[in-house]
């Protein structure tokens, strides 16, 4: 399935794209993703088409301020255009590609990430006053562990309210968490707000799938045990696997593969271990096997793909 968010128009939203994207691109320095002096606040620039990588999203709002860019998950394809936002409610290991970027309009992205329990703070705080579930909205898949929507001119202007205060970093400390608080709360009472409350609501099923989604991020490298991940979720093995395949578009195994994935390429990355070393030490038993999932999810065997990250620096992981 695709979804496509479209561009909003009008003046004001114009100008307001325009400020963004100056912010944005005033404090990129270099194609990638880069921190900010906002705690919490990376910024993403490319100024060329990617091609198709793959990445962990961790609980976070991605704005999209220029250009576009399309990502898998699982079954899923999600292509979202300038002026739109996505949420992962979770960690999802996800495909990714920048598809209209170049250097007199780069790809521009802003990344704020979430304490899920700063969500759910703020659920209680609004209480009824959050508006009910749309079924009609532009994410139909109600237990995705990812939504998106357009941004709207509060949105933007609050996320330029929180990215302009680079421009004065005296600022920052008092006026960043209104801000970022600002964000959220606009997410909460906006369109896909519905369901991101479904993850903070402890008696649901998504916030249950959120809790083992913790639990195998936190033991990857063990065995994989369905039987004891839905006891501690309170839920049967089968409704386990179903609403976990809803939340991820994938498979438990699937999921704790791609996470041992991840972790043994930024063991091999940042602390020079060999192939065969981070493939012991993420849960595998035999080295050829992690070759071959490796090489088929980043596309190229263990030793080539971290040559080739460390000589080039190029891209950014898709956000």
């Amino acid at each position: 399935m695709t979804a496509i968010i479209p561009e909003i128009s009008g003046n004001l939203t114009l100008n307001l794209q325009q400020q963004l994207a100056r912010v944005v691109g005033q404090w990129t320095t270099q194609q990638g993703i880069q921190g900010s002096a906002i705690d919490g606040v990376e910024l993403i620039r490319c100024d060329e088409p990617s091609s198709c990588g793959s990445s962990v999203y961790e609980p976070s709002l991605c704005f999209v301020i220029q250009g576009t860019k399309t990502i898998q998950l699982g079954d899923r394809e999600i292509t979202y255009q300038p002026l739109s936002y996505l949420a992962s409610s979770v960690h999802l290991p996800v495909l990714g590609r920048i598809t209209n970027a170049s250097a007199e309009r780069p790809y521009l992205a802003a990344k704020l990430k979430v304490d899920p329990q700063e969500v759910a703070d703020l659920v209680l705080e609004l209480g009824d006053k959050a508006p009910p579930l749309d079924p009609h909205g532009i994410c139909p898949e109600l237990e995705c562990g990812l939504c998106m929507s357009s941004m709207d001119e509060r949105m933007q202007s609050a996320l330029y309210r929180l990215l302009s205060l680079l421009d004065s970093p005296g600022d920052i400390p008092i006026l960043a968490p209104l801000a970022r608080r600002e964000i959220i709360y606009r997410t909460l009472i906006g369109e896909m707000g519905s369901r991101m409350r479904k993850f903070a609501a402890a008696d649901s099923q998504s916030h249950r799938i959120s809790t083992v989604i913790s639990a195998l991020k936190d033991h990857y490298s063990e065995p994989l045990r369905i039987r004891e991940l839905a006891e501690a979720a309170n839920m049967s093995e089968s409704t386990l696997y179903h609403s976990f395949k809803q939340v991820t578009r994938m498979s438990p195994l699937q999921f704790q593969k791609k996470l041992r994935l991840h972790e043994a390429r930024r063991l091999m990355l940042t602390e020079g271990l060999e192939a065969a070393t981070a493939s012991y030490r993420v849960g595998y038993e035999s080295p050829s096997h992690f070759s071959r999932e490796y090489s088929r999810l980043f596309g190229a065997p263990p030793r080539a793909d971290v040559t080739l990250l460390r000589g080039e620096r190029r891209a950014p992981e898709p956000v």
